[in-house]
Order: structure tokens, then C-alpha cells, then sequence
């Protein structure tokens, strides 16, 4: 688990506890197929013993389960579909550098994953008061403001099985180097039309980053110092393109993407930009106006723009090319075409952005915003 996903998240369009359990459900028995066909599909049998079991039959018409798997395979993204592959991979990968180093260690692969994961040093409260001080404004958006003492608990584990993972995932690179694993499989990239959007960054940057943003989701907040941290250290190397995905769920964040779009016509996008994320509760028309004010704007001029609902069916259209794109959430980011979906970390973008940059001063695969 990536350091600054502890407790990340995202602005999801399923808003009701019920539906979001049920559609991660349904997901999971969707990936556990999906893994099933594509790694071992020869090996699937039915109880008959049968390779291609009929499923479901309809009066003389029968449904196979082959039938079944493509259509249910056809369903998914090439996002979706490379994750899948991707996380299949991993583990059969990982299995067999674990495997390989339990035997030349005469141990079996749980002794031998015992014995070089035991922590020396558990996590302890003063460790997770540290990360609650330096994290506290995205952990109070996505705990609703809770103070310390109430998520103590849950917060040392967090990070307990973070450090856990952290030195396994350090093992498992150092057996991947030593095994000279090399991994061929090419993640997918999508093409985004984000010409004319506000940007910043450089203007003939090699790495362009897309965000569909909501401004009034709470995830999306809490990655704007992560934002402000990837583009301090890249500098022009990064361009950031910001594009509206307004939530149904959320009341205010139409106005709130037609205000964004006020700012940008009279070049207030990135002053005005910081001023919605910074308050969430100032995002009503009052609040939209007020802010426009104290940032520098026209206020006849921004008030006119924002009643009149102006730039509505740009934003439209930013939700639909979201959507055939497979967006599907808030914050949703587009790395030279490469998706990340969630609050995503440093690190995180970090490892996409110097992978692209090593090939060649990085691919731009994506419309420029002029």
C-alpha cells in the first residue's frame, strides 16, 4: 500500500452505502472470473468434467460458460482488463520468486516469509499521532473531522499493515532483481481531448496530467497538496490539465464547476481553483460569489457568468468523454494517458511520471490545452 493511500479514497457515483457494498461485491465476483479465464482457462472444468459446462438454458437455448466468460470479458474497460491481468501476473510472478528463494533456503515459503517480514519495529502511538499531525487535513476529509483518540486504533493498524506491506513489497523487488524478472505486459493508454482547459506547469511539458475533479468531493481535496507536491518537484517537466466531473450526489459542484469556468474567462482558474478546495462549505451562490470577490474578480461580471449558468455544456461534455472513458469517480487522473483513480499518493505519481520521463523525456499522448 502506497504511504499517502492509508486512507485515500474516492468520490464514487454510487452515493448509498448499500449500492457501494453491492457494486465492489458484484466487481469482485466479476475479477475473480475474469482471472479465471484468462489464466487457466484449459483448467476450468465443470463437475461432469466437462471444459465448456452449459450454465444457463432457455427453453431449447443454452448459455456456456465460455459463452458466458467472453461476454462477461467484453463488459470490461481496457483499463479495467489490463488491472486484471496485471494483478494476475504479479502474484504468479511473486509466487514463484518467493517459491524459489524458500527452497534455496531449505525453508518452506511460510517459514521463509516469517522469518524475513518479522517486525523489529511495531508501530507504535506516538508513530501514528506523527502521521495524524502531518495528514490531518485529508484525514479529516474522509473521516469527517474525527479527532485522534477516536480513530487511534484503526490508525496504528493502518499503518502497521502498511509497514507490513512495505517490507514485503521491498522483498519481493529485491528477489524480482535477483531473479532478473522482466514484465513485457504494456499498460493501456487512453487519448483525452483537453484542448482549451485550464493548465499549468509546462507548456511543452513531456508528462501531461489529466484530473476529473468535482469540487466539492472530499477525495479531490485532500489531493491537492499532493498535486502542489508533484508539481514543485517536476516543475515544467509536468503539465496538470484540470477538467469537470461533477457529481450527481453532490449539490453544489455544477455551480461550483460553472464558477471554475467564470474564473478561467477572466484568467482567475488556478487563484480561484484554491479557493473552492480550501473551503468546501462556500461553494452555494453567496459563497461562489464572495469568493470570486476576495480573489480579485469582476464581480458583475463573475455574477452575471455564474447565474447565467455559462459553460454548462463544456462541462457536459467533459462528464460524457469521462464517461466513455471509463471515469467513474472523483479525483480520476490520466498520466500521459495512463490512468490513476483516487486520492493517489507522492510516490504514486511519482512512479508513473519518472517511468515516462525514462522513455525518451516521457511520450505526450494527449491533446495539449493552449
Amino acid at each position: 500500500m502506497k504511504a499517502g493511500r492509508i486512507l485515500a479514497g474516492v468520490c464514487r457515483r454510487i452515493n448509498s452505502a448499500a449500492g457501494m457494498t453491492f457494486a465492489m461485491m458484484i466487481a469482485a465476483v466479476a475479477m475473480s472470473f475474469a482471472v479465471m479465464v484468462m489464466v487457466a482457462p484449459s483448467t476450468a472444468r465443470a463437475a461432469d468434467g466437462s471444459a465448456n459446462p452449459v450454465v444457463a438454458s432457455i427453453g431449447d437455448h443454452h448459455i456456456t460458460q465460455s459463452e458466458m466468460d467472453a461476454a462477461m470479458l467484453q463488459s470490461l474497460s481496457k483499463s479495467q482488463l489490463f488491472d486484471l491481468r496485471k494483478q494476475t501476473l504479479d502474484r504468479m510472478i511473486d509466487t514463484y520468486v518467493i517459491n524459489d528463494a524458500a527452497r534455496k533456503a531449505n525453508l518452506t515459503s511460510e517459514a521463509y516469509l516469517a522469518h524475513e517480514l518479522k517486525s523489529k519495529n511495531p508501530v507504535t502511538e506516538a508513530d501514528a499521532q506523527k502521521y495524524y499531525d502531518a495528514h490531518k487535513a485529508g484525514i479529516d476529509a474522509q473521516t469527517g473531522g474525527k479527532p485522534f483518540k477516536d480513530i487511534k486504533g484503526l490508525l496504528i493498524s493502518a499503518l502497521q499493515r502498511h509497514d507490513d506491506r512495505e517490507r514485503r513489497d521491498a522483498l519481493i523487488a529485491k528477489l524480482r532483481t535477483d531473479e532478473h524478472v522482466k514484465v513485457a505486459l504494456l499498460e493501456p493508454r487512453v487519448s483525452v481531448a483537453s484542448a482549451g482547459h485550464p493548465w499549468t506547469g509546462g507548456k511543452d511539458a513531456p508528462v501531461t496530467i489529466v484530473e476529473f475533479s468535482d469540487f466539492q468531493c472530499p477525495y479531490c481535496r485532500s489531493a491537492e497538496p499532493v498535486l502542489k507536491q508533484v508539481r514543485a518537484k517536476y516543475g515544467d517537466k509536468v503539465k496538470l490539465i484540470y477538467m469537470d466531473f461533477p457529481l450527481g450526489m453532490h449539490v453544489h459542484a455544477m455551480d461550483a464547476a460553472v464558477a471554475g469556468r467564470c474564473a478561467a474567462e477572466q484568467n482567475k482558474f488556478w487563484e480561484f481553483h484554491d479557493a473552492m478546495f480550501s473551503d468546501q462549505t462556500k461553494l452555494d451562490a453567496a459563497g461562489l460569489k464572495a469568493s470570486a470577490a476576495k480573489v480579485g474578480m469582476d464581480p458583475a461580471k463573475f455574477n452575471a457568468c455564474l447565474d447565467a449558468k455559462s459553460g454548462i455544456n463544456g462541462i457536459k461534455s467533459d462528464q460524457a468523454q469521462g464517461e466513455r472513458l471509463g471515469v467513474s469517480g472523483t479525483p480520476t487522473f490520466f498520466v500521459n494517458g495512463r490512468e490513476l483513480v483516487g486520492a493517489e499518493s507522492e510516490k504514486g505519481f511519482s512512479d508513473v511520471i519518472d517511468d515516462e520521463l525514462s522513455h525518451s523525456g516521457g511520450t505526450q499522448t494527449q491533446a495539449s490545452a493552449h
